[in-house]
């Protein structure tokens, strides 16, 4: 018995080496192991933020007092707006919106100083492009910001009595919301599953490729074992890839890292499993890489979608919050962030990790049983 075991693992450890060493001596894989994920986790990062800068407005000014001239003064030294343009008929506003040359127009009317120093009710009006809406609410914000901050330094220099609120914000675990704190731990989840992905697609459909398939067949290798062989160095590589990201998010992006390595590590580790699963199942079912890389990207494509990562879960229609409970990517980017910025407790982790293992469990068994049947 106990021969039988260590000769089975003997069978695993050569084809985890050959698979190793296959992935390693290719010049193609090495560049798709190596380059692109070093590439996205650039592009990534740095541009797809949603921090809304250097952003284009228009005004139109009809008034001709100073007090009018402060407030825009004040949009002026604001580092969100680097362009305005200033308008000069009301007919203009549909021009500046239309061809998108800026995202909002600020109207002042021309009784505003008037108003003012008659300590009446003036309005102001904010015409934003709703085509970006996204983009649009957040300008909003920092536009009602400027000139709330405006109003309450008016209404004290010529002694408007208001009731004295004051709002102190405390951002808790990101507290210069730097996009890229919440951006760069996700991409810990998200790439490390593209190569996970793509290396165990790849690994069955290469070897029917090359012809190398049926003599893995014959060899004294069971089907579970194959399965074992190439699970495993998909495991390593993939864990490979996600500790870059995180040294690279530690050491060159400064993100704070709070919480343990090791529950991370472990997250991680389940996670992989599961995706690895995945990849298999496409591999079997391919005959070529061309068709891993297309199955592999039509699984990638729904599962960034559904992970939470764009958009909060909380905002999908209910059907779909239900579908993104069978989406692995959605536990491990809840524990990364946590982990990574508010030491999130081991309770917590584990609420997040016996999904991705039932996941897992589930994956893999059903790529060896569709491989078993395949090949029978």
């Amino acid at each position: 018995m106990a021969n039988g075991v260590r000769k089975m693992w003997q069978r695993i450890r050569t084809l985890i080496v050959k698979e190793i060493l296959a992935v390693w001596r290719d010049k193609k894989s090495r560049f798709v192991l190596i380059v692109p994920p070093i590439i996205q986790l650039a592009v990534f990062s740095m541009a797809a933020t949603l921090d809304v800068k250097n952003v284009p407005i228009a005004i139109l000014n009809r008034d001709a007092g100073a007090e009018s001239f402060e407030l825009l003064q004040r949009f002026h030294g604001s580092p969100t707006f680097n362009h305005i343009i200033y308008l000069e008929k009301v007919a203009d506003i549909a021009d500046v919106i239309d061809n998108q040359r800026a995202i909002m127009v600020i109207h002042i009317d021309e009784l505003f100083s008037r108003r003012l120093r008659a300590k009446k009710k003036v309005d102001i009006q904010l015409i934003l492009d709703g085509r970006r809406s996204n983009t649009a609410q957040i300008v909003q914000g920092y536009a009602l910001n400027i000139i709330s901050q405006y109003n309450l330094d008016f209404t004290a220099r010529v002694g408007i009595d208001q009731q004295n609120t004051q709002l102190f914000p405390r951002n808790w675990f990101n507290p210069n919301l730097l996009y890229y704190w919440f951006n760069v731990p996700n991409l810990s989840g998200i790439l490390t599953m593209l190569i996970a992905l793509t290396i165990t697609a790849l690994s069955i459909a290469r070897e029917r490729e090359l012809g190398t398939f049926d003599q893995l067949l014959v060899s004294p290798l069971l089907p579970l074992e194959i399965m074992i062989g190439k699970t495993i160095p998909a495991l390593i590589i993939g864990l490979i890839e996600g500790t870059v990201i995180i040294v690279a998010a530690v050491f060159i992006f400064q993100i704070p890292f709070v919480g343990s390595l090791w529950l991370l590590y472990l997250a991680m580790t389940v996670f992989i499993s599961s995706i690895v699963g995945v990849g298999l199942f496409i591999s079997s079912l391919s005959m070529t890489q061309q068709q891993a890389i297309l199955g592999s990207f039509v699984f990638m494509t729904p599962a960034v979608t559904l992970s939470g990562y764009a958009t909060p879960i909380e905002n999908m229609p209910v059907w779909l919050q239900n579908a993104t409970l069978l989406n692995p990517l959605r536990y491990y980017l809840v524990v990364a962030k946590g982990v990574f910025l508010k030491e999130m407790p081991a309770t917590i982790v584990f609420e997040n990790i016996w999904p991705m293992a039932l996941i897992a469990i589930f994956t893999l068994t059903g790529a060896t049983l569709f491989f078993r049947r395949r090949i029978l």
